[in-house]
């Protein structure tokens, strides 16, 4: 003789305002009796407002002697809670600075070496970014190679400024490009 086991029961129930069965949320599976959908939560609302404005204590919750004085004393509380906020006129987004003379200081380049940790040490991520979508490679010495051509013909470009003192490197070395091109570059 086989032993009847007890139907075990569906987790999905039926929903009271569309009827289709629906998966209840874990945390309310005891009493939820709507599905998710936007109407039919609409529709669960609607029902649970009717059941507390039906109970006794609820009729006269918002009339009466004393409902208004409950409300006068949360507004007494509250002062100016419903009163449109007056417009601030924009701030700036950036202060204005004051305007300083500038001081005749010798800018000291910092010693470049071939890490491309110290080459960028100074430089944004958005730059290494940039050079590594140039040159088509996510290798450092790639990189730090590219940057230092980049960092020459800048210098190149820019020309010798006064005042600053540019450390030769191995890799620094004037070009024959920039003999010729920096007679005519302005200092910027």
């Amino acid at each position: 003789m086989v032993a009847s086991l007890p139907m075990k029961s569906s987790p999905k129930r039926k929903c009271c305002h569309c009827k289709e069965l629906y998966l209840p949320d874990y945390r309310n599976r005891h009493h939820q009796r709507f599905c998710p959908k936007p109407g039919c939560r609409a529709q669960s609302k609607a029902d649970s407002q009717r059941r507390w404005q039906q109970k006794p204590q609820n009729q006269n919750y918002f009339s009466g002697a004393e409902n208004s004085t409950r409300v006068r004393q949360w507004r007494q509380r509250n002062p100016g809670y419903w009163r449109k906020k007056k417009s601030v006129p924009e701030e700036p987004l950036q202060d204005l600075c004051p305007t300083q003379a500038p001081q005749n200081e010798v800018l000291v380049v910092p010693d470049l070496s071939d890490a491309l940790q110290d080459l960028c040490f100074l430089q944004p991520a958005v730059l290494v970014g940039l050079i590594s979508t140039m040159t088509g490679s996510a290798l450092q010495e790639d990189i730090a190679a590219a940057t230092r051509a980049l960092l020459r013909k800048g210098r190149d470009i820019l020309g010798p400024r006064p005042g600053v003192q540019n450390p030769v490197h191995d890799y620094d070395q004037a070009s024959p490009v920039s003999a010729a091109a920096s007679p005519r570059a302005a200092p910027v």
